[in-house]
């Protein structure tokens, strides 16, 4: 049909210059999407905060030579922090379900009270976290990036970045904590800007303590327990943080903690707890 037509326009006295398309042989870049400015804020945020942060955690111990101390001490530590981490964001759980769920005893499949039990039901999540958490830190002992290793892991004035921001600001996250150079820093900025973001629905806080606690290892601190009994405190420092800017009671309360914890003082002892199959959890 192309033929056609240029034999009939030659005909009519046309001068025909037939040219391929595909042969273009300009290199043009095309602009890509527009970045989200919530990713500038936060790296001017970070910029901020670094230095209140500095100072307000004990010297980093650096990376302990018996690897598998460490991790031992992370399991040992595992149910007091399910109760604390869980408990503080509404659910009702006990020492025994947490260990019901880490040994296997719980089963969904069989057990229709399993399956119903909400609370249950975000102890088996917490535990399969843990399990990844604990991968990823003996990755970071093993001296892999902290940053790079934490790429693949209630109600508040604060109000997050709009959905479609999360895909910018979460890369941008991980890139500055993996230039990071400060243990403290990554620890405290870490958890607050996981928060910020709010990449979830659900489990944000969870999460949150998670890499909190893969950045307390890549500088050879204890893995840190937030005790339900400082919850107010704790959200109280956040939402300073992320309402006025001001990072520094955050910083102290986690390296009161911190420091605690260097001196053997472990989070109070698990209660004994009702598990309540119809609590409803509080979004944290």
């Amino acid at each position: 049909m192309a033929d056609d037509i240029v034999k009939t326009m030659q005909k009519a006295g046309y001068t025909i210059r037939e040219t391929d398309p595909f042969e273009d042989t300009r290199h043009i870049t095309l602009s890509t999407r527009d970045v989200s400015p919530y990713v500038n804020r936060i790296r001017l945020m970070w910029d901020a905060m670094r230095g209140p942060v500095i100072g307000a955690l004990p010297a980093a111990p650096g990376i302990p030579r018996d690897t598998r101390a460490y991790l031992k001490a992370v399991d040992d530590i595992y149910v007091n922090d399910a109760y604390h981490s869980l408990s503080i964001e509404g659910y009702r759980v006990s020492p025994e379900l947490i260990e019901r769920v880490r040994s296997g005893a719980w089963n969904p499949e069989q057990n229709p009270q399993d399956r119903e039990n909400r609370n249950a039901l975000a102890a088996r999540g917490y535990y399969d976290a843990f399990v990844s958490v604990k991968a990823s830190i003996e990755r970071v002992l093993s001296g892999e990036s902290a940053g790079a290793v934490s790429h693949n892991i209630r109600r508040s004035m604060h109000v997050p970045p709009r959905s479609e921001a999360v895909r910018d600001c979460m890369p941008a996250l991980f890139e500055l904590l993996g230039s990071e150079p400060e243990p403290a820093v990554r620890v405290v900025l870490g958890h607050f800007f996981f928060v910020y973001v709010h990449p979830y629905m659900d489990g944000n806080g969870r999460l949150g303590r998670f890499l909190m606690n893969v950045m307390l290892a890549s500088g050879g601190y204890p893995w840190t327990i937030i005790p339900l009994e400082r919850r107010n405190d704790y959200m109280a420092a956040l939402e300073s943080a992320s309402v006025r800017q001001d990072i520094r009671p955050f910083a102290v309360f986690l390296g009161s903690l911190v420091e605690a914890g260097l001196r053997g003082q472990s989070a109070p002892p698990v209660p004994a707890a009702r598990i309540d199959p119809v609590a409803r959890p509080r979004r944290s």
